[in-house]
Protein backbone atom coordinates (compact mmCIF):
# COMPACT_ATOMS: atom_id res chain seq x y z
CA UNK A 1 0.00 0.00 0.00
CA UNK A 2 1.02 3.60 -0.60
CA UNK A 3 -0.24 6.72 1.22
CA UNK A 4 -1.28 9.99 -0.37
CA UNK A 5 -3.04 12.69 0.45
CA UNK A 6 -6.14 15.01 -0.78
CA UNK A 7 -5.45 18.71 -1.85
CA UNK A 8 -8.56 19.94 -0.75
CA UNK A 9 -7.57 20.50 3.26
CA UNK A 10 -5.93 23.99 1.31
CA UNK A 11 -8.61 26.10 1.02
CA UNK A 12 -11.16 24.02 2.48
CA UNK A 13 -14.70 22.66 0.46
CA UNK A 14 -16.54 24.63 -1.37
CA UNK A 15 -18.21 24.66 -4.76
CA UNK A 16 -17.79 26.20 -7.88
CA UNK A 17 -20.54 29.20 -7.87
CA UNK A 18 -21.30 28.83 -11.51
CA UNK A 19 -22.77 24.92 -10.61
CA UNK A 20 -25.68 26.81 -9.12
CA UNK A 21 -27.20 27.72 -12.47
CA UNK A 22 -25.20 25.65 -14.96
CA UNK A 23 -24.82 21.56 -14.28
CA UNK A 24 -22.07 21.46 -16.34
CA UNK A 25 -20.34 23.92 -14.23
CA UNK A 26 -21.19 21.58 -11.11
CA UNK A 27 -17.42 21.13 -9.32
CA UNK A 28 -16.09 20.30 -5.81
CA UNK A 29 -13.81 22.99 -5.46
CA UNK A 30 -11.08 23.68 -2.52
CA UNK A 31 -10.22 27.45 -2.71
CA UNK A 32 -6.70 27.44 -2.27
CA UNK A 33 -3.39 26.72 -4.39
CA UNK A 34 -2.94 23.32 -6.08
CA UNK A 35 0.55 24.11 -6.40
CA UNK A 36 1.12 24.86 -2.90
CA UNK A 37 -0.69 21.56 -1.87
CA UNK A 38 1.27 19.07 -3.57
CA UNK A 39 4.19 20.61 -2.32
CA UNK A 40 3.34 20.35 0.88
CA UNK A 41 1.88 17.15 0.93
CA UNK A 42 5.41 16.17 -0.57
CA UNK A 43 7.60 17.82 2.15
CA UNK A 44 5.15 16.16 4.78
CA UNK A 45 5.92 12.51 3.12
CA UNK A 46 3.28 11.24 0.88
CA UNK A 47 3.90 9.85 -2.39
CA UNK A 48 0.89 10.62 -3.95
CA UNK A 49 -2.30 13.13 -4.01
CA UNK A 50 -6.33 13.01 -4.66
CA UNK A 51 -7.92 16.30 -6.11
CA UNK A 52 -11.49 17.81 -6.81
CA UNK A 53 -12.77 18.24 -10.26
CA UNK A 54 -13.10 21.41 -10.07
CA UNK A 55 -9.61 22.09 -9.25
CA UNK A 56 -8.38 19.56 -11.88
CA UNK A 57 -10.23 21.31 -14.58
CA UNK A 58 -8.84 24.61 -14.28
CA UNK A 59 -5.71 22.64 -15.84
CA UNK A 60 -7.64 21.90 -18.69
CA UNK A 61 -5.43 24.26 -20.97
CA UNK A 62 -2.13 24.02 -18.68
CA UNK A 63 -1.89 20.34 -18.97
CA UNK A 64 1.99 20.44 -19.34
CA UNK A 65 1.90 22.92 -16.09
CA UNK A 66 0.00 20.02 -14.50
CA UNK A 67 2.44 17.26 -15.06
CA UNK A 68 5.72 19.55 -14.32
CA UNK A 69 4.09 19.91 -10.87
CA UNK A 70 3.94 16.11 -10.76
CA UNK A 71 7.76 16.30 -11.55
CA UNK A 72 8.79 19.29 -9.11
CA UNK A 73 7.58 17.03 -6.36
CA UNK A 74 7.57 13.49 -7.37
CA UNK A 75 3.83 12.72 -6.77
CA UNK A 76 1.69 10.32 -8.70
CA UNK A 77 -2.11 11.08 -9.26
CA UNK A 78 -4.11 9.10 -7.62
CA UNK A 79 -7.07 9.90 -8.64
CA UNK A 80 -9.81 12.70 -9.08
CA UNK A 81 -12.78 12.96 -6.68
CA UNK A 82 -16.68 14.52 -8.68
CA UNK A 83 -19.80 13.73 -8.00
CA UNK A 84 -23.84 14.63 -8.79
CA UNK A 85 -27.14 14.15 -7.59
CA UNK A 86 -27.85 11.45 -9.67
CA UNK A 87 -31.64 10.93 -8.84
CA UNK A 88 -33.04 13.42 -10.97
CA UNK A 89 -33.56 12.25 -14.92
CA UNK A 90 -33.78 15.64 -16.10
CA UNK A 91 -30.01 16.63 -14.87
CA UNK A 92 -28.68 13.14 -15.58
CA UNK A 93 -27.27 13.80 -19.05
CA UNK A 94 -25.58 16.53 -18.22
CA UNK A 95 -24.09 15.23 -14.76
CA UNK A 96 -22.37 12.43 -16.87
CA UNK A 97 -21.19 14.68 -19.19
CA UNK A 98 -19.72 16.59 -16.70
CA UNK A 99 -18.05 13.43 -15.23
CA UNK A 100 -16.61 12.17 -18.47
CA UNK A 101 -15.20 15.47 -19.46
CA UNK A 102 -13.22 15.42 -15.94
CA UNK A 103 -12.59 11.52 -16.06
CA UNK A 104 -11.33 12.35 -19.49
CA UNK A 105 -8.59 14.87 -18.17
CA UNK A 106 -8.07 13.36 -15.31
CA UNK A 107 -6.73 9.56 -17.15
CA UNK A 108 -4.65 11.98 -19.81
CA UNK A 109 -2.87 12.79 -16.94
CA UNK A 110 -2.22 9.73 -15.48
CA UNK A 111 -4.87 9.64 -12.39
CA UNK A 112 -5.92 5.68 -11.49
CA UNK A 113 -9.02 6.44 -9.53
CA UNK A 114 -12.03 7.89 -10.20
CA UNK A 115 -13.76 8.85 -7.24
CA UNK A 116 -17.87 9.87 -6.99
CA UNK A 117 -20.12 11.02 -4.57
CA UNK A 118 -23.75 11.81 -4.34
CA UNK A 119 -27.19 10.85 -4.12
CA UNK A 120 -28.94 13.74 -3.44
CA UNK A 121 -31.65 14.39 -0.64
CA UNK A 122 -35.29 15.70 -2.16
CA UNK A 123 -36.80 18.43 -0.02
CA UNK A 124 -39.28 16.33 1.14
CA UNK A 125 -37.31 13.09 1.75
CA UNK A 126 -35.87 10.41 0.31
CA UNK A 127 -37.87 7.91 -1.70
CA UNK A 128 -37.06 4.66 -2.09
CA UNK A 129 -36.80 4.74 -6.09
CA UNK A 130 -33.73 6.98 -5.35
CA UNK A 131 -31.62 3.82 -4.36
CA UNK A 132 -32.41 2.18 -7.50
CA UNK A 133 -31.92 5.61 -9.47
CA UNK A 134 -29.04 6.41 -8.25
CA UNK A 135 -27.14 2.66 -8.42
CA UNK A 136 -28.33 2.96 -12.46
CA UNK A 137 -26.66 6.08 -12.78
CA UNK A 138 -23.00 5.14 -11.00
CA UNK A 139 -23.26 2.20 -13.68
CA UNK A 140 -23.15 4.39 -15.78
CA UNK A 141 -20.15 5.88 -13.82
CA UNK A 142 -18.93 2.49 -14.17
CA UNK A 143 -18.87 2.68 -17.91
CA UNK A 144 -17.04 6.28 -18.02
CA UNK A 145 -14.35 5.27 -15.73
CA UNK A 146 -13.61 2.04 -17.79
CA UNK A 147 -13.88 3.89 -21.15
CA UNK A 148 -10.26 6.55 -19.44
CA UNK A 149 -9.18 3.10 -17.84
CA UNK A 150 -10.12 4.55 -14.00
CA UNK A 151 -11.18 2.51 -11.22
CA UNK A 152 -14.63 3.78 -10.18
CA UNK A 153 -15.76 3.73 -6.25
CA UNK A 154 -18.58 4.90 -4.87
CA UNK A 155 -17.63 7.31 -1.80
CA UNK A 156 -20.75 7.52 1.06
CA UNK A 157 -20.94 11.06 2.44
CA UNK A 158 -22.53 12.99 5.04
CA UNK A 159 -25.62 14.89 3.23
CA UNK A 160 -25.73 12.35 0.89
CA UNK A 161 -29.41 10.01 0.49
CA UNK A 162 -26.04 6.98 1.57
CA UNK A 163 -24.93 8.24 4.77
CA UNK A 164 -26.34 5.54 7.50
CA UNK A 165 -25.22 1.99 6.69
CA UNK A 166 -28.80 0.41 5.73
CA UNK A 167 -28.70 2.87 3.23
CA UNK A 168 -25.35 1.87 1.74
CA UNK A 169 -26.62 -1.76 2.29
CA UNK A 170 -29.38 -0.39 0.31
CA UNK A 171 -27.36 0.52 -2.62
CA UNK A 172 -24.25 -1.38 -2.77
CA UNK A 173 -26.48 -4.58 -4.56
CA UNK A 174 -28.24 -1.87 -6.86
CA UNK A 175 -24.38 -1.23 -8.30
CA UNK A 176 -21.96 -2.58 -9.82
CA UNK A 177 -19.40 0.26 -8.12
CA UNK A 178 -16.91 -0.37 -6.07
CA UNK A 179 -16.88 1.29 -2.51
CA UNK A 180 -14.01 3.70 -1.41
CA UNK A 181 -15.34 4.30 2.31
CA UNK A 182 -14.48 7.75 4.21
CA UNK A 183 -13.77 5.93 7.57
CA UNK A 184 -14.85 9.05 9.31
CA UNK A 185 -18.24 9.80 7.34
CA UNK A 186 -19.28 6.02 8.13
CA UNK A 187 -18.92 7.00 12.05
CA UNK A 188 -20.59 9.99 11.04
CA UNK A 189 -23.42 8.61 9.66
CA UNK A 190 -24.04 6.38 12.47
CA UNK A 191 -21.91 3.24 10.94
CA UNK A 192 -18.55 1.26 11.92
CA UNK A 193 -15.93 1.69 9.40
CA UNK A 194 -14.19 -1.44 10.85
CA UNK A 195 -17.36 -3.60 10.08
CA UNK A 196 -17.42 -1.88 6.44
CA UNK A 197 -14.35 -2.81 5.28
CA UNK A 198 -15.08 -6.33 6.67
CA UNK A 199 -18.52 -6.74 4.93
CA UNK A 200 -17.20 -5.04 1.64
CA UNK A 201 -13.78 -5.80 1.51
CA UNK A 202 -13.86 -7.45 -2.10
CA UNK A 203 -15.86 -3.58 -3.53
CA UNK A 204 -12.74 -1.79 -2.20
CA UNK A 205 -10.45 -0.83 -4.18
CA UNK A 206 -9.62 2.82 -2.79
CA UNK A 207 -9.93 3.82 0.62
CA UNK A 208 -9.67 7.21 2.36
CA UNK A 209 -8.43 7.57 6.18
CA UNK A 210 -9.92 10.10 8.34
CA UNK A 211 -9.99 10.61 11.92
CA UNK A 212 -13.11 11.67 14.11
CA UNK A 213 -13.88 12.72 17.47
CA UNK A 214 -17.23 14.15 18.91
CA UNK A 215 -18.18 15.30 15.73
CA UNK A 216 -15.06 16.77 14.72
CA UNK A 217 -13.07 15.43 11.83
CA UNK A 218 -9.55 15.07 12.40
CA UNK A 219 -5.98 13.90 11.53
CA UNK A 220 -5.16 10.55 12.30
CA UNK A 221 -4.14 9.46 15.52
CA UNK A 222 -6.11 12.44 17.06
CA UNK A 223 -9.75 10.73 17.47
CA UNK A 224 -10.54 7.22 18.07
CA UNK A 225 -10.65 5.81 15.26
CA UNK A 226 -9.00 1.73 14.69
CA UNK A 227 -6.63 2.32 12.00
CA UNK A 228 -4.98 -0.66 13.24
CA UNK A 229 -8.12 -2.57 12.73
CA UNK A 230 -8.81 -1.63 9.33
CA UNK A 231 -5.11 -1.57 8.11
CA UNK A 232 -5.29 -5.65 9.02
CA UNK A 233 -8.68 -5.98 7.60
CA UNK A 234 -7.35 -4.52 4.19
CA UNK A 235 -3.86 -6.99 4.18
CA UNK A 236 -6.29 -9.73 4.63
CA UNK A 237 -7.85 -9.17 1.84
CA UNK A 238 -5.07 -8.48 -0.78
CA UNK A 239 -6.11 -5.15 -0.89
CA UNK A 240 -2.64 -3.41 -2.67
CA UNK A 241 -3.40 0.25 -3.67
CA UNK A 242 -3.38 4.04 -2.70
CA UNK A 243 -4.37 4.88 1.13
CA UNK A 244 -5.62 8.29 0.74
CA UNK A 245 -5.87 10.64 4.06
CA UNK A 246 -8.57 13.25 3.99
CA UNK A 247 -9.03 16.32 6.10
CA UNK A 248 -11.34 18.77 4.77
CA UNK A 249 -10.82 21.43 6.67
CA UNK A 250 -7.53 22.04 9.37
CA UNK A 251 -6.01 25.91 10.36
CA UNK A 252 -2.81 24.58 9.38
CA UNK A 253 -2.82 22.36 6.32
CA UNK A 254 0.57 21.16 6.23
CA UNK A 255 0.62 20.05 9.85
CA UNK A 256 -2.51 18.40 9.43
CA UNK A 257 -0.98 16.36 6.93
CA UNK A 258 2.17 16.00 8.84
CA UNK A 259 0.08 14.73 12.12
CA UNK A 260 -1.43 11.95 9.77
CA UNK A 261 1.77 11.18 8.48
CA UNK A 262 3.98 10.48 11.60
CA UNK A 263 0.65 8.33 12.60
CA UNK A 264 0.93 5.96 9.83
CA UNK A 265 4.24 5.65 10.27
CA UNK A 266 3.91 3.19 12.72
CA UNK A 267 2.05 1.40 10.43
CA UNK A 268 4.93 1.28 8.05
CA UNK A 269 5.54 -2.65 8.23
CA UNK A 270 2.46 -3.47 8.11
CA UNK A 271 1.36 -1.24 4.88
Amino acid sequence: MKLGYQTNTWGGVVGHPAGVTSIKDLYYLANGSTEEALKEISEAGYKGFEIFDGNLMQFKDKKEEFKALLNQYSLDFIGVYTGGNFIFPDILEEELLKIEEVAALASELGARHLVVGGGAVRTNGIIESDYADLGQALDKVVAIAEKYNLIPSYHPHLGTCVEAPDQLDKLMPLTTINLCPDTAHIEAGGGDPVEVIKKYADRIKYIHFKDYHNGEFLPLGEGHQKFDEMIQLLNEAGYDDWITVELDSYADPKKGAEISRDFLSSFEKAL
